[in-house]
């Protein structure tokens, strides 16, 4: 995977444009929401997009940030790290198919009305299985292609809605007068558009010159993932549009206000591409944890079977199952689960970051992010937020009166137990049969 298909690769594994804001701005207005987006980006993405620059240029192995945290502190946290961020992915990845099938619906209902919405969501699983088995320069290149159809839409909606700013003058409802749980959703939701830059870490081995292409290509893509947030909102405030009441999907409505109906069916088929787009990409950052966990004998070698491109195809295709079974379920509302998870992963590799600073002084890091000080001081912003999340999760239930909080503990205990039945039986049987090959 070279360079700009690396930057697109990661944009859709963070964000894939300005669908999924519109709760931002429902719950927080304009000037509120401008705020956190412009806040977040310091807080948390460039924190963790320097902390994986270093650690990326350093340590390039498949399996990226499970191959950092074992190598810091030994196979049980490395398991632990690859557990955590793929139990995150069964509650991040039915989200997808389920944006690229509301958009669909939105063209015309009946063909996501009963069955056939599980069918077309089944159908991007599929069509992105087959993409991931073509390899990461396929899927690389193939998101440099669907973000710029994705995005020339929000290009024009820009560019008319500053026009119609500086033309017409219209009133600007930059204020909101909302709920702090309002708020407080809206800044959970942001933390979810922002998250993610480890993900393309996985893919290390499979990206030219990693060394100097992972440092640049994250702060490239945290900074492009900030600007398509950010402007698309400016433009909307300047035309005059409110936002009481706007929610996931109103980018059609609003764009048709702007634009009219054809840049609103442009808008809307961008929506659809999202939802491909962003599986696509992940699908392929996600795939390789079980790849790299069975090459490292805490999964069955088959796992690590490759095919003729070098694929991890045993890998893609149990993840592909393993999320086409979880399609029907109805976790796309439960974003602090997957913060919490994932958040949770994310602080190991702050935590693998200084332990590799102290154990290994002397390892070559091409980039670095600052002094050792400066490094303990990146993780600081992030586990704010988390902890945030945590708070704000208290109170969130899922199922009768437990709450998202202790669901998502008992989901990361399981863990340890997991590790202690799979890895640990199968390193004894590889230190028991080497003996005897000997």
């Amino acid at each position: 995977m070279r360079f700009l298909p690396l930057i697109a690769a990661t944009y859709f594994m963070v964000s894939g444009g300005p669908y999924g804001i519109e709760d931002i701005l429902g719950g927080a207005g304009y000037a509120r929401a401008i705020v956190i987006l412009l806040a977040l980006p310091v807080l948390w993405s460039l924190p963790t997009a320097l902390m994986i620059g270093e650690l990326a240029s350093a340590i390039p192995a498949e399996g990226g940030f499970y191959a950092w945290v074992r190598r810091a502190m030994g196979p049980f946290w490395g398991y632990q790290e690859s557990w955590l961020s793929l139990s995150a992915s069964i509650f991040d990845m039915a989200i997808y198919p389920a944006i690229f099938v509301s958009y669909l619906g939105k063209f015309n209902p009946a063909l996501t009305a009963g069955w056939h919405g599980y069918a077309w969501s089944l159908a991007v699983v599929v069509l992105c299985c087959m993409w991931n088995l073509g390899g990461a320069s396929a899927v690389g290149e193939g998101s440099v292609w669907l973000s710029a159809l994705l995005l020339a839409p929000f290009a024009i909606f820009v560019a008319l809605g500053f026009w119609h700013g500086f033309s017409k003058h219209p009133a600007v409802h930059w204020n909101l007068t909302g709920s702090e749980p309002a708020l407080s959703t809206a800044l959970l939701v942001a933390m979810w558009n922002y998250m993610g830059w480890d993900n393309a870490s996985t893919v290390a081995q499979e990206v030219e010159n990693p060394q100097r292409n992972y440092p640049i290509g994250m702060v490239a893509a945290a900074a492009l993932t900030a600007v398509t947030y950010i402007l698309p909102l400016l433009a909307m405030a300047l035309a005059g549009i409110s936002v009481q009441s706007f929610s996931t999907g109103d980018w059609m409505i609003a764009a048709t206000s702007i634009g009219g109906p054809l840049l609103g069916l442009a808008v809307l088929a961008g929506g659809a591409i999202c939802g491909v787009g962003m599986f696509n990409a992940l699908m392929l950052s996600y795939t390789r944890l079980p790849f790299a966990m069975a090459e490292d004998g805490m999964l069955p070698k088959f796992v690590a079977r490759r095919n003729r491109r070098g694929v991890p195809w045993v890998s893609v295709l149990l993840c592909g199952l393993g999320w086409a079974l979880a399609l029907n379920l109805k976790f796309e509302r439960l974003i602090s689960i997957d913060l919490i998870l994932y958040g949770s992963s994310l602080l190991l590799e702050f935590v693998a970051l200084i332990v590799l600073r102290l154990r290994e002084p002397s390892l070559e890091r091409p980039f670095k992010a600052g002094n050792l000080a400066f490094a303990c001081a990146l993780g600081v912003g992030p586990a704010v937020l988390i902890g945030y999340a945590l708070y704000a999760s208290r109170g969130e239930k899922l199922m009768g009166s437990m709450s998202a909080l202790l669901f998502s503990l008992i989901v990361a205990m399981m863990g340890p137990v997991l590790y202690w039945l799979t890895a640990v039986p199968l390193a004894r049987r590889r230190l028991a049969a080497a003996p005897a090959a000997d």
